[in-house]
């Protein structure tokens, strides 16, 4: 039987690797072994950080909206509470954004949560 030579698929498998590691400092992008350890660090680095991600936009979001209500003399907690006392099912997101490029609409918004707390605390 004939002797297989597999140099081929070792080749292909490193350059996988070595392309994923493109970038990186030092031997880490040009030596396999190190570069697998990077890689595969990066990758988990990759996986944490995209459910990190959502976490860090939501906050984000939440910080700008607080800032805006308390410019209109609301907090964050009351102004949400008012929102949904109201019926607007906005999500922060959208919010956030009416707050930074139009903030007409999102004084009217405010405006709308006040009267709804407002209209609340008068049924009591």
């Amino acid at each position: 039987m004939a002797r297989v030579k597999r140099g081929v698929i070792t080749h292909a498998r490193h350059k996988k690797i070595l392309d994923l590691a493109k970038g990186y400092r030092g031997r880490a992008k040009n030596n396999y072994r190190i570069a697998i350890e990077k890689v595969e660090k990066g990758l988990r680095y990759a996986y944490r950080d995209r459910r990190n991600k959502k976490r860090s936009f939501r906050a984000l979001w939440i910080q700008r909206i607080n800032a805006g209500t308390r410019a209109l003399g609301l907090t964050y907690s009351q102004f949400i509470n008012g929102m949904k006392l109201a019926g607007i099912e906005l999500d922060r997101k959208v919010v956030s954004d009416l707050a930074i490029t139009q903030p007409a609409a999102f004084k009217g918004l405010v405006e709308a949560a006040k009267a709804a707390l407002e209209q609340k605390a008068a049924a009591e």
